[in-house]
């Protein structure tokens, strides 16, 4: 029997007496007006999301969802298929970039098994090692270039799939990260779809394809645009030209959102699970804060539509949710400031003269 999809209720955060006294705050520590920069932003936008002038950011879990997809077979990508699954073992060894920085940074890594072809074998995990979340809905999405690369009820699932996951995970922030071969391709269609973005500036190398890998590529996936002409509405496009990751991501994000947590997004794929989300419930947004900007072409086009501005710009365009692990530092910095930077009149320092 299958859960019924439900849409979480995502409230706006809109709290005016709140930010007046978290501006206050920021502007009496002992420093020079906005002498913080963007922390300070980031100060501001994580006591909202917390609703508290003293935010406090408990068991980080950071979620990589993997899956397969139909379009790879068409030569999307520079590596084969069979990467998603070796990766995914990667990750769980404790190898892959996402596994060593969420290990430095004491987060939790879960890796979610959301439609791998070669399905990835259960296994028992030591206290704080990356763990494995069963999560299939089938091996690999359909060819989304030939129809539809999901049905209603198997993209429905794989929503579901992500409400569950989080509102089993302890904590208040979820860092967002993906594997999945082909899944630039998928980002690019959903944000030509539902951000109204022409294919031709959403589409690029991903992997590591030459120009006549982009060309191709590009012209894949106008016919996957051709071929799911109908399918405009946020969950048609989803299950028209999505992934099973980026449908369960979507689902966390929801979720996430819905119970208040931080989402700390990472790069271009993880964005389109963002932008899915948030054409169902705008709010959404208020609760992110969005890691990096990627090298991948469409992923400054994505931030644009999304209002979006990344804290860091290093021309990361790995995926893994390592944007997402390496930005991570800087929000519990501008927790701790918050915090425990004294102010002008507990410190007894002299504030600017009038």
């Amino acid at each position: 029997m299958t859960t019924p999809l439900v849409i979480p209720s995502v409230d706006d955060l809109h709290d005016a007496a709140l930010a007046e006294r978290l501006q206050r705050a920021i502007d009496d520590k002992t420093k020079p007006l906005g002498a913080l920069g963007r922390l300070e932003a980031l100060m501001l936008r994580l006591g909202l999301i917390l609703g508290t002038e003293a935010p406090t950011l408990q068991a980080p879990q950071m979620l990589v969802c993997a899956g397969d997809h139909g379009l790879a077979a068409r030569g999307v990508s520079a590596y084969p298929s069979d990467v998603t699954w070796q990766m995914v073992e990667n990750f769980l060894a404790g190898g892959a970039a996402v596994s060593v920085l969420a290990r430095q940074h004491g987060v939790q890594l879960s890796v979610a098994d959301c439609g791998v072809a070669r399905a990835i074998a259960a296994r028992e995990a030591a206290p704080g090692a990356p763990r494995l979340l069963q999560c299939r809905v089938a091996a690999g999405t359909q060819d989304a270039s030939q129809g539809p690369a999901m049905d209603a009820a198997q993209c429905a699932q794989a929503l579901v799939h992500g409400m569950a996951i989080v509102r089993g995970m302890p904590g208040n922030a979820l860092l967002l990260g993906e594997m999945g071969i082909g899944n630039t391709s998928v980002a690019s269609l959903l944000l030509a779809r539902l951000g109204g973005v022409p294919l031709s500036e959403c589409v690029g190398a991903g992997t590591g394809l030459d120009a006549a890998g982009i060309a191709r590529k590009q012209a894949v996936l106008q016919q996957a645009l051709e071929a799911n002409n109908q399918a405009h509405e946020p969950l048609d496009a989803l299950a028209a030209l999505g992934g099973f990751e980026v449908a369960t991501l979507a689902g966390a994000v929801l979720q996430a959102a819905a119970e208040r947590r931080v989402i700390v997004v990472d790069g271009f794929i993880t964005c389109a699970a963002v932008l899915v989300a948030s054409r169902l419930q705008p709010h959404v947004l208020q609760r992110c804060v969005f890691s990096h900007r990627s090298g991948e072409r469409g992923h400054g086009a994505m931030l644009g539509v999304l209002r979006a501005e990344p804290l860091l710009d290093l021309g990361l365009r790995l995926g893994e949710g390592s944007g997402a692990a390496l930005a991570w530092p800087l929000l519990e910095s501008a927790c701790r400031v918050l915090r425990e930077m004294a102010s002008f009149a507990s410190a007894g320092v002299s504030q600017q003269s009038a």
